[in-house]
């Protein structure tokens, strides 16, 4: 009989539990003057500053993997409506972006004007790890966004005519084995990266104020997705000219399946057939549904910008509209690393951090991991939804410019 596995989620909130305990049991024995007990606070932390190094090094080769990887294969289809899907998805990643911006700064205040937080960037309050390595990267991540671009429009352009596809195939197998390597060396280990977390944040005095305000703002998120996915079937539906609350329907069965397996790519033959219901045009439903996959991540952006907006807010660091966008511009691009496993898009997002203020090593950046990644599957499912509405538009400027 097959062992049934623990979900990704359940081992979360297991790391965040276990986590608390720790940092309280290490506090009350520390008073007490059983300050020895701290080892084991020492040794768990030490571990975490090892995978966060090795994760500080993967990093940049993700993006060099899929954004080269997924930039090579925008070959496919037309030039026009390969640039009007591509426009199309980036600016409903930007707005939605935006939109969450607007709510977040307006409405978490008011959740969080009841507590107090003390800077979480204040070292001196966490227990540090007993020694650390140095591990660099090979390259920073400005310089493998940039060669991503480079590499990956040059074999979109240049493959089958001017070179062969063995650059081409060595970036898809690369792009395979870093998803292995997230699969088996990085998300497994998350939740543990996340009992450090939380136990340096309960020994400081901060986790239980923390989780009083994340609880809302989780809540938050998954009514913006909700809502996002209403307007832009209604956008869709009148832009199409149809019903609306028929597409909503139609879309139910891939929606759920985002949920359950916290994949795009695994979702797209649903989402196909979603699109067939709602008679999108055959050839454009097989082309815009793989592409979203990879380009449209409105929903992951409405989660990171959300939750970017509230540890800010938190720590009462700048979050003026001047930063904020630069930050989602940037995001909306090199997000097209995301889909390659779970928690890809705040693995994504994180060496960006800095654009904010938020240090991508400390306390605040293991913050946004863990609430990102306990409502992955709901941003996933929005990022699905969203592709079927562009599918619709992109079909009916396909009918009106190009047919």
């Amino acid at each position: 009989m097959q062992k049934k596995k623990i979900g990704l989620i359940p081992k979360l909130i297991a790391g965040i539990v276990l986590g608390i305990l720790l940092g309280y049991s290490t506090l009350i024995l520390s008073i007490k003057g059983f300050e020895s007990f701290e080892i084991i606070m020492k040794i768990v932390v030490t571990l975490a500053n090892f995978f966060s190094l090795f994760l500080k090094f993967i990093i940049p080769l993700m993006i060099l993997a899929y954004i080269t990887k997924g930039i090579s294969d925008l070959s496919q289809g037309a030039g026009k409506l390969l640039g009007f899907t591509t426009f199309v998805s980036y600016m409903s990643t930007l707005i939605a972006g935006t939109i969450a911006y607007i709510v977040a700064i307006n409405l978490f205040p008011y959740f969080m004007a009841n507590n107090v937080f003390t800077n979480l960037t204040d070292e001196t309050a966490f227990i540090q790890p007993l020694f650390s390595i140095e591990l660099n990267p090979l390259f920073d991540v400005t310089s493998a966004v940039v060669l991503a671009f480079l590499l990956g429009l040059s074999i979109s352009t240049m493959k089958g005519k001017e070179i062969g596809y063995i650059t081409y195939d060595f970036f898809t197998e690369f792009s395979i084995i870093i998803t292995k390597v997230l699969n088996k060396a990085i998300i497994p280990f998350i939740p543990f990266y996340i009992l450090s977390t939380f136990a340096n944040l309960t020994y400081s005095g901060q986790a239980f104020s923390i989780l009083s305000v994340l609880w809302k703002v989780f809540i938050t998120v998954i009514i913006l997705h909700i809502l996002y996915i209403i307007a832009i079937f209604i956008f869709a539906g009148f832009i199409g000219k149809k019903n609306p609350l028929k597409l909503l329907k139609n879309q139910i069965p891939a929606y759920l399946t985002a949920i359950g397996t916290q994949s795009s790519a695994a979702t797209i033959p649903i989402n196909l057939d979603c699109a067939k219901k709602n008679n999108t045009s055959p050839q454009i439903r097989e082309f815009v549904i793989p592409l979203c996959a990879n380009i449209h991540l409105a929903g992951s952006m409405i989660t990171i910008t959300s939750c970017v907006t509230s540890v800010l807010l938190m720590n009462n660091l700048d979050i003026n509209f001047g930063i904020i966008i630069p930050f989602i511009l940037t995001l909306a691009v090199v997000m097209i690393a995301a889909p390659g496993a779970p928690g890809g898009a705040i693995m994504s997002a994180v060496p960006f951090l800095s654009m904010v203020g938020i240090d991508p090593d400390g306390a605040l950046a293991g913050l946004l991991i863990t609430l990102y990644i306990t409502q992955d599957s709901f941003g996933t499912a929005c990022n699905v939804s969203g592709d079927n509405a562009i599918a619709i538009i992109v079909d009916n400027f396909y009918k009106k410019y190009i047919k």
